[in-house]
């Protein structure tokens, strides 16, 4: 019934009861629906009209006291004498005193009428209440009026009601919250009704209060933000609301909040171990207030302001017990540990060793939220494991589990974790495995050594190296295809990448790696991002795309959060050193080089890679006793933590070229002999470079030339194009200093510059040819390609193919080997591809037919 309606009746019992009768008016409602503004209503119409107006307002601070109602009462009219009130606890004295109350009464009343009201009559006073049923009962012919405001959820409410109502002329009304069309009148403003019904379930009090907000309200904002602001008067109003709805009404709303969506009133029971009718009565307080919906609150602003009134502590304790109840009920494990979440929140510095429950169930939601790819909240919830789990065995698996994970977001994050896990305790054998191989993905060849009880580094080493390079490309491949990339994958998914890399067929990781940047970059992983960045990065360097290389290793830099203090940026910063100075951006390349990190950064694999970049940048600066430093300092620490890998790193091959530039040739061929005595040697690119320098060191013009031509034959094998423009312009001079084929020797330093201007390698093409112009508009005619685009466009698909391969030198046995062709037919095509381009030999050839073409070439 609406306030309105209420006071109309009202009104009518005022205009009867000046009549000579006696009535009660009893008005129902919950707490902030408008009681009380009905009482002061009736009460200011009644003084207006000459009657005597005697009030009280129930407390529960006066609850205990006797006739603290009556008292009250009876004092707040100066002008009327005071009735006589006793709390003698004799029954008969007490009996005469309220007979002795009611005739005052009814005396006060023969001059007019007499109105007595008590708002929030449920926190009366036991003595006062039996006052005031002694008066209904013996004042039937007085023009007394008993207004009484009561709450129906609360109190003695039931026994003061039941004996109002059994009296002649009583009336009875209950005000509710308001309807949606209500609340809009009510608000006065031009906003829509349900939104505001939304956030105060038409509850006046919470309307007014809402209103009131100093933030002001946006009608497109009101349903995200309720412009509610913390200790503000929405929520001072919720907080009045759910103290008014019953003594254990706050306790109960406390209750709710912390349940929160899981909120009902079997759990809210059990979590507060109180009888469930009472759960029940308070529960139905709060519906009637309009601030719950069954048993969750309507609107998270008023959830909000009762978690703030509490107590962190008492907060803590509820979301602990919380958590354990909805595990043992079955519930999410993400939902329990949301619950320990927000204990560990308000906690404050109360020091919380978890149980092993809690631990569960914290271990077991994380893992839930990697299986839906929820990984940074897996992360919070991990780390809070870390924080509260008393057992140190426990917390040493939690913490590998958060290093691993935390790779996903920040490299430099996962070192951090890494270091604190090596400077604790030892995690226990059980846990050093995994530990030890996260440390060797990430190139922490001595710490993995240290951590297994002092072995050699070389052992560790060796195992870093043995699974890089253990499986072939088709295994490699199909590990890619079988393993989808998680958190738990992402390990042997980048060590099989790096494999792929450094084989034969760099150009094989290309697609993979492409495919995972992006998936990487969908999945907000830019930890993945980076890494999988910086990889392309070195593969298109290793194939001499110079240019690409620069934007992805420029794109994994970007993608970690931090600047400093993580060893993991050497990896794609070596890259950039290498990939300008090749360009001959030289300037650019020495601002690179000199952010030089703290000493421990250098002890992994990424801060060999990077000492690498440093030395050869020096070594193109003219500086090749500073880059020989570096070269050796790398071949110490290989040859320390046995990686020492020619296929990782050739520090030999760059040290004898250093030594070269030096004059110290037989140092440099020593070396060279030992890393063609390496295992490794029998790949292509690691023979290729060993071949290349064994040349520079022989002192016979005709094995020069020998060499460098299965240089340049295993060069072009491994897909390595820089160095094989490096080795097809040494052999073409080495064929010149012979004088035996001399025009052939011209036409291999034509085609390396030309292979090499393709990559954008400035600097090499100015250490093969130091005159030519790079500019298309300077070039000389006798170095300019042929106009690639008219030639290939004249070319099928299957001539191109074999055109471009023989033009990067691989012979007729070569090509048709790798594509699958008779050397018969590959003859053919190469006739046909002369005729075509007028040409009359292979030396004619343009090296940048695919690229002319303006198509790729399939391969």
């Amino acid at each position: 019934m609406g306030r309105a309606s209420v006071i109309d009746a009202g009104i009518e019992v005022l205009t009867e009861c000046e009549a000579g009768e006696f009535r009660t008016l009893l008005v129902e409602g919950p707490a902030g629906c408008g009681k009380s503004a009905v009482v002061d209503v009736l009460a200011d119409l009644a003084r207006t009209a000459g009657a005597v107006v005697l009030g009280a307002v129930g407390s529960p601070a006066e609850r205990e006291a006797p006739l603290g109602v009556l008292r009250q009462m009876v004092c707040s009219d100066p002008a009327v004498a005071q009735p006589s009130l006793t709390a003698d606890p004799d029954r008969a004295a007490r009996t005469e005193a309220m007979r002795d109350f009611s005739l005052q009464l009814r005396e006060l009343a023969e001059d007019g009428l007499v109105l007595l009201y008590v708002d929030d009559a449920q926190y009366a006073d036991d003595l006062s209440v039996q006052y005031l049923q002694y008066l209904a009962r013996h004042a039937r012919t007085s023009r007394v009026l008993l207004l009484v405001a009561v709450s129906p959820y609360t109190g003695r409410y039931p026994e003061l009601a039941t004996e109002l109502m059994r009296q002649p002329g009583s009336r009875r009304f209950r005000i509710g919250c308001l309807s949606p069309d209500e609340t809009a009148e009510a608000a006065g403003r031009p906003l829509p009704g349900e939104h505001l019904h939304a956030v105060t379930g038409g509850n006046p009090l919470l309307l007014r209060a809402l209103l009131a907000e100093p933030t002001g309200l946006g009608e497109g904002s009101l349903l995200e933000e309720p412009a509610s602001e913390r200790g503000g008067p929405f929520s001072q109003a919720v907080v009045t609301c759910v103290q008014r709805s019953g003594p254990t009404a706050p306790v109960v709303a406390l209750a709710a909040a912390v349940l929160d969506e899981f909120s009902s009133p079997e759990l809210v029971q059990r979590l507060l171990g109180i009888a469930p009718a009472s759960v029940d009565r308070d529960l139905a307080a709060l519906r009637a207030a309009g601030l719950l919906t069954g048993a969750r609150f309507r609107h998270r602003a008023a959830r909000t302001a009762v978690l703030d009134g509490a107590s962190g502590h008492r907060r803590a304790a509820l979301h602990r017990r919380a958590a354990l109840l909805l595990d043992r009920d079955g519930m999410a494990a993400t939902a329990a540990a949301g619950q320990l979440l927000a204990a560990a929140t308000h906690a404050g510095d109360v020091p919380w060793h978890a149980t092993q429950a809690e631990t569960d169930v914290l271990r077991e939601a994380a893992e839930d939220l990697l299986s839906r790819d929820e990984a940074r909240q897996a992360v919070r919830i991990l780390e809070l494991a870390v924080e509260v789990c008393p057992d140190e065995r426990q917390r040493a698996a939690v913490r590998i589990r958060l290093a691993r994970l935390s790779w996903r977001f920040s490299p430099a994050a996962t070192e951090r974790r890494l270091a604190d896990l090596l400077s604790g305790p030892h995690p226990g054998i059980e846990h050093a495995q995994p530990l030890v191989q996260l440390l060797l993905t990430h190139g922490r060849v001595p710490d993995a050594a240290r951590l297994l009880d002092g072995q050699d580094p070389a052992a560790a080493g060796a195992s870093l190296v043995d699974t890089a390079f253990a499986t072939g490309t088709a295994g490699v491949e199909r590990l890619l295809q079988e393993t989808r990339l998680t958190d738990a994958t992402v390990e042997p998914i980048t060590q099989a990448l790096r494999s792929l890399v450094h084989s034969d067929h760099p150009e094989r990781a290309v697609p993979w790696l492409r495919n995972l940047v992006r998936e990487a970059e969908l999945r907000d992983a830019p930890g993945w991002s980076a890494v999988f960045a910086s990889l392309h990065a070195e593969t298109l360097l290793r194939m001499g795309d110079l240019r690409g290389a620069c934007t992805h290793a420029q794109a994994a830099l970007d993608h970690l959060p931090e600047r400093t203090g993580c060893s993991f940026r050497f990896a794609p910063t070596a890259v950039l050193v290498r990939a300008r100075t090749l360009m001959g951006e030289s300037t650019e390349a020495a601002r690179l080089v000199d952010q030089p990190g703290p000493r421990h950064l250098f002890s992994g694999m990424y801060g060999l890679g990077f000492l690498r970049a440093r030395g050869l940048h020096l070594l193109a600066c003219q500086q090749p006793q500073a880059a020989l430093a570096d070269f050796m300092e790398i071949g110490h620490l290989m040859e320390q933590w046995g990686v020492d890998r020619p296929a990782l790193l050739p520090w030999r091959t760059d040290a004898a070229e250093a030594l070269l530039r030096l004059g110290h040739t037989q140092r440099a061929e020593q070396l060279v002999l030992q890393q063609m005595a390496l295992p490794d040697a029998r790949r292509p690119w690691v023979r290729g470079v060993s071949l290349r320098m064994r040349a520079l060191t022989s002192s016979s013009a005709k094995q020069r030339v020998v060499l460098l031509t299965q240089a340049v034959d295993e060069l072009h094998r491994s897909g390595d194009r820089l160095e094989a423009a490096r080795a097809m312009a040494e052999l073409g001079q080495a064929m010149q200093s012979e004088g035996t084929a001399p025009a052939k020797g011209s036409a291999l330093i034509r085609t390396a510059w030309n292979l090499a201007r393709e990559c954008e390698a400035g600097t090499l093409c100015r250490e093969i040819l130091p005159d030519a112009p790079l500019s298309d508009a300077q070039t000389d005619p006798a170095l300019r390609e042929p106009d690639a685009s008219r030639s290939a466009a004249r070319l099928s698909t299957s001539e191109q193919r074999v055109a471009t391969l023989a033009a990067q030198g691989l012979t007729n046995r070569e090509i048709s080997a790798k594509l699958y062709l008779t050397v018969s037919t590959v003859e053919q095509h190469l006739t046909r591809v002369y005729r075509k381009l007028q040409i009359s030999c292979r030396g004619e050839l343009p090296v940048n037919l695919a690229m002319g073409s303006g198509r790729p070439v399939d391969w």
